[in-house]
């Protein structure tokens, strides 16, 4: 990859923010299918989670029913963000081991500025650690009814505190009717999954709803096994009081697929849509697990995922003269572990390589490579993940004259995670589609002679645990009928406890850090929200957020504070035709500006963001509408201790993503109605570091779907991903910068499912 003049284009944003302000049609959130008028109650980012209604909300939020859902068939919770502007999903890495960034703001891996919560309540108490992104806590499935997705504005003060972005899902309550649905999915991939849910009354004013699935398949990149294997379940029970309602809920999880990391893009005999090292031949992996000599197989077929339980309840009582209670808890308990063959710098030939050794080159299955095919440096990396996470968020809320609308709030929270690693252990392979391993007598430091790279090993156990206590308060204040007002801040104090050992490969058994650090920080947020008309509406937002260290941040010696200041200026517009909705933002992140339990610090990075987030849909007349969802920005590094990144573009995030979404629907004879839909996506250069020496090139993916549904209930889809096999880079080699490797999104594949709803 070579290094290229790059910068996003800010006149790109100022064209866009000029063709808006003439034309006076600004953009709002999507509406669902059904109507483009539907009010919908919004929870997230609301103080207690008690709602409002989108048309009222002074911040950017995208909502997903499951309609929309439906259509935008995500193959994993990351890779619904996609349709989410503001946000960059790098949904390639499988079912879990997403990367996700929001706004500009500097993260590079995981999903540091991304929350996830289910309900209104935190998943778990951070967004991201080594090898866990929140996404892998959660899976969608029929069971889930709505996605909210917040970027900014209250983030910093309510539920968890988050300054990115909080995506929230809401499960399906039951209702006086019975409602199901059964649904069969299989692919050109060999995917054998099937879905149900069913919900209905128990007795009077109580409900219920339950759903799973069961899933398997050999996965777009097959690994010559079921890589892919999942089931959950879903059970919650509402009541509904004369003055209240309480809702519990459990869902337990046992959902894991293959960890798909960047591959040789300099060896041109693999197909890069489909191709996946892991096979028969590295599935399993005798490693060294102490300093006495013990071993342990492991099998890699497990690959990355969540296999646990996450259970809480949802209670909201009138409780009279103006006072509303709320308590949202939850609690989640699991394994997210990682079992993965990672490549350890660049591929070489085998030519290079019979060179260095003096004779052929052969597999431990006899195989002898030609001259003209490559090997490789990869290592089995075993992650074990054991999460625990408590979380509570109470408030009262209390009306005052009918115009002030104040919530004081307690969130507290416990988390932990134990941590078990040994990462490297680097092997010889043939570097094709389930390669063999290289024989015996290759080594990993014959192919770092002949061009490639060694590898590494390196181990540890660690045990971090972390409580959380926050007030904040908040008011909705309603000047007139137009104007309204509204305030937050938050006050939180952390306590964090961390032990850790490390060794070669494998924990050594002598402690290397035992540490507890204590902060305490403030986050505020104010809104100005104006309704021009009963279609126009705007506002202006400024926040002040922060984040604590995590348990990595720890072990790397970094206890400091990142502080996040945003400024939004929102415009919303939505009548029988159109809705739209547009946030113009800048923020700015001080990564280092604080110590926790030390001495405050200068700053060593600091990045500063300005973009323009179009979201919208227009509807036709007739039969035909469409969405379109954009982003354009601009994120550079103000200040860092690495003096030649100055200036340069913040690493792995586009400056420009649009996605047009189309729909027809129509009527095939008495019997069906169908909805034919589409998606297209075109995404903009990006560098995959810091240095801005990694081009990751523009690409394009399409995809298209076909439903079709009888008054009986019965439907049928088809859907087509990536049509087009684009070969999209979503990163380079985080490991080894400098190496060709890159991981590319999935190649083209079709899947059909066949249902009934009752």
């Amino acid at each position: 990859m070579n290094s290229v003049d790059f910068s996003p284009k800010p006149t790109a944003i100022a064209l866009v923010l000029s063709g808006l302000m003439a034309t006076s049609i600004p953009v709002y959130a999507q509406q669902s299918d059904e109507s483009m008028m539907i009010e919908e109650l919004v929870v997230i980012g609301t103080a207690g989670g008690k709602g409002i209604s989108r048309d009222d909300a002074s911040f950017a939020v995208t909502t997903f029913d499951s309609n929309q859902l439906e259509k935008i068939q995500a193959k994993s919770t990351a890779d619904l963000l996609k349709s989410v502007p503001g946000i960059w999903s790098e949904s390639s890495g499988g079912v879990a081991g997403a990367n996700i960034d929001v706004r500009g703001l500097p993260g590079g891996g995981d999903a540091p500025f991304a929350a996830f919560s289910v309900n209104g309540s935190p998943l778990f108490g951070y967004n991201s650690l080594s090898f866990l992104e929140g996404s892998t806590l959660f899976r969608i499935d029929e069971t889930v009814s709505s996605v909210e997705a917040l970027r900014g504005g209250p983030n910093s003060v309510f539920a968890k505190g988050e300054p990115g972005a909080t995506i929230n899902f809401k499960l399906k309550e039951g209702s006086e009717e019975t409602l199901g649905r059964v649904k069969y999915s299989t692919s050109d991939y060999d995917l054998q999954r099937f879905d149900g849910h069913l919900s209905g009354e128990i007795a009077e004013d109580l409900f219920y709803s339950i759903g799973g699935y069961v899933s398997t398949s050999s996965g777009i990149r097959d690994a010559q096994f079921q890589s892919e294997e999942g089931q959950q379940f879903t059970a919650q029970i509402t009541k509904l009081f004369e003055n209240g309602k309480v809702n519990v809920y459990t869902r337990i999880t046992d959902d894991h697929g293959q960890w798909y990391l960047p591959i040789s893009l300099n060896n041109p005999n693999i197909d890069i849509g489909t191709f996946s090292q892991l096979g028969n031949a590295t599935r399993l992996r005798e490693i060294q697990v102490s300093p006495s000599g013990e071993t342990e197989v492991f099998d890699f077929s497990e690959g990355r995922g969540w296999d646990g339980q996450v259970s809480g309840a949802n209670i909201e009582f009138d409780l009279g003269n103006g006072y509303t209670f709320k308590d949202n808890v939850n609690f989640l308990s699991g394994d997210a572990n990682t079992f993965g063959l990672v490549p350890s710098g660049s591929a070489t030939t085998a030519g290079a390589l019979s060179s260095v050794i003096g004779g052929p080159v052969t597999t431990l299955g006899g195989r002898t490579l030609a001259a003209n095919e490559f090997v490789q440096t990869y290592g089995h990396w075993v992650v074990l993940k054991d999460l625990q996470s408590f979380s509570n968020d109470l408030s009262i809320s209390k009306t005052f004259g009918g115009s002030h609308d104040v919530t004081v709030g307690l969130y507290q929270s416990t988390f932990s995670s134990n941590d078990w690693w040994s990462i490297g252990n680097p092997i010889a392979v043939e570097n094709n589609t389930n390669g063999d391993l290289l024989n015996a007598s290759i080594t990993p430091a014959n192919i770092a002679d002949a061009g490639g790279n060694a590898g590494f090993q390196f181990g540890l156990a660690s045990s971090g645990d972390a409580q959380v206590t926050a007030i904040y308060v908040a008011d909705s204040w309603q000047v007139n009928d137009r104007l309204r007002v509204d305030l937050g801040i938050r006050f939180e104090d952390i306590e964090i406890d961390y032990t850790l050992d490390t060794g070669p490969g494998f924990p050594d058994g002598v402690r290397d850090l035992a540490t507890s650090v204590e902060g305490d920080e403030t986050a505020y947020t104010a809104a100005i929200d104006y309704r021009v008309n009963d279609e126009l509406g705007v506002f202006v937002r400024i926040s002040d957020g922060f984040s604590f260290p995590t348990f990595d941040n720890i072990r790397e010696g970094n206890q400091n504070v990142r502080s996040v200041e945003q400024l939004e200026v929102g415009i919303k517009y939505s009548n029988e035709w159109l809705s739209a909705y547009a946030t113009v933002y800048s923020n700015e992140v001080d990564a280092f500006s604080a110590v926790v339990g030390s001495a405050v610090a200068n700053a060593e990075f600091v990045t500063d963001a300005t973009g323009i987030e179009i979201e919208g849909t227009v509807d036709f007349g007739g039969n035909f509408s469409t969405t379109v969802s954009a982003t354009f920005q601009n994120a550079e590094i103000d200040a860092s201790s690495t003096a030649g990144d100055i200036g340069n573009t913040v690493l792995r995030q586009p400056d420009s993503q649009v996605r047009i979404s189309p729909q027809y629907e129509f009527s095939i004879g008495a019997d069906f109605s169908a909805v034919l839909y589409a998606s297209a996506a075109f995404i903009g250069d990006r560098f995959g570091d810091n240095a801005n020496t990694v081009d990751l090139p523009s690409f394009e993916k399409y995809d298209l779907g076909l439903i079709l549904r009888k008054e009986s209930g019965l439907f049928f889809q088809i859907h087509g991903d990536n049509l087009s096999d684009s070969e999209g880079i979503t990163e380079g080699d985080p490991r080894n910068p400098a190496a060709p490797n890159g991981r590319p999104i999935l190649g083209r594949s079709v899947k059909f499912s066949i249902g009934y709803d009752f």
